[in-house]
């Protein structure tokens, strides 16, 4: 396998107790998917797990961390406010931000987690813990309310064009960034610099049925955690067909391409780090395949 990516199937799936956390949790494991072992330099991703009565110490990171909680219910507390999180909603926690963690429900909680810049294990994973810390009254995510500036909630109706209606987006998540919309594609962005991000983006993306994109590479890392359908997507030249539970990740330089085989359509959840720049964070193959051609044409043309 090329160091420059990693697939992981969703049987893969183990979740123990992250080291140092030992003493500062119950009940909580940690499916590590990317981190330095797997090659990545700027991301960090995993999916955490956390049995009802389970909770995490308050602490806080020397990195920016993203949560979209999968499945159960989480109450995620800052300083700032107290939010109880249920599929679809997601959130970010600043750098240095005390925050804690606890599942109040009689069920499990399972979430995605995104951190950059990458913590390192050398340092303690860069996480300290703090004293406790005044909680608020854990609410639902209202994504409508403009103090919830570190909250919001995604649905998959919010990847369907056909509904994006005034009265839908009355209620919908992420207003602060419409639906993007490409040829059988749809992103809506989650977390990023209009949410306070700086450091990297989370966001959804759909394919429809046949929909897929041409073969690119980036100045960034992406992590895909396929939610729904299946992908089939090549990395570096190896195909493999990804679905509901496996996660990829693709590095800096990483040729990589997707295709929606059908049936029906295809949703993931998709992670960049570090954030995009403003220009030219796509290279398309075809493009500088192009050039290449038009280049060597004139260079006959001329020797003739």
């Amino acid at each position: 396998m090329s160091p420059r990516h990693l697939v992981r199937r969703a049987g893969d799936a183990d979740y123990p107790v992250p080291r140092g956390l030992e003493e500062h949790s119950e009940r909580f494991g940690r499916w590590l998917v990317v981190d330095e072992a797997a090659g990545a330099v700027h991301t960090g991703f995993g999916i955490g797990r956390m049995e009802p009565g389970g909770s995490i110490a308050p602490h806080v990171h020397s990195y920016e961390e993203s949560l979209y909680v999968l499945e159960g219910e989480v109450v995620l507390s800052t300083v700032e406010a107290a939010g109880r999180l249920v599929p679809g909603d997601y959130a970010l926690i600043p750098i240095g931000m005390a925050h804690t963690l606890r599942n109040e429900s009689s069920s499990p909680a399972r979430w995605a987690a995104m951190s950059s810049p990458q913590p390192r294990p050398a340092y303690g994973g860069d996480t300290q813990f703090v004293p406790r810390f005044g909680e608020h009254e854990a609410v639902p995510v209202d994504v409508r309310d403009p103090r919830n500036r570190l909250f919001g909630h995604i649905a998959p109706e919010n990847m369907d064009p056909a509904r994006q209606t005034r009265d839908h987006l009355a209620v919908s998540a992420s207003m602060r960034t419409a639906l993007l919309v490409y040829v059988g594609i749809s992103v809506k962005m989650m977390v990023d610099s209009d949410l306070g991000a700086h450091h990297s983006t989370m966001f959804m993306v759909e394919y429809q049925e046949a929909g897929g994109t041409g073969a690119h590479d980036h100045p960034l890392e992406e992590t895909y955690l396929i939610l729904e359908g299946a992908v089939d997507a090549e990395f570096d030249g190896t195909p493999y067909r990804l679905e509901s539970g496996d996660v990829a990740w693709a590095g800096v330089g990483c040729v990589h391409r997707f295709a929606n085989p059908g049936p029906g359509r295809v949703r993931w959840l998709e992670t960049q780090a570090p954030a995009p720049p403003p220009r030219n964070s796509y290279r398309f193959a075809r493009d500088w395949d192009y050039l290449g051609t038009i280049v060597s044409e004139a260079e006959t043309t001329t020797e003739a």
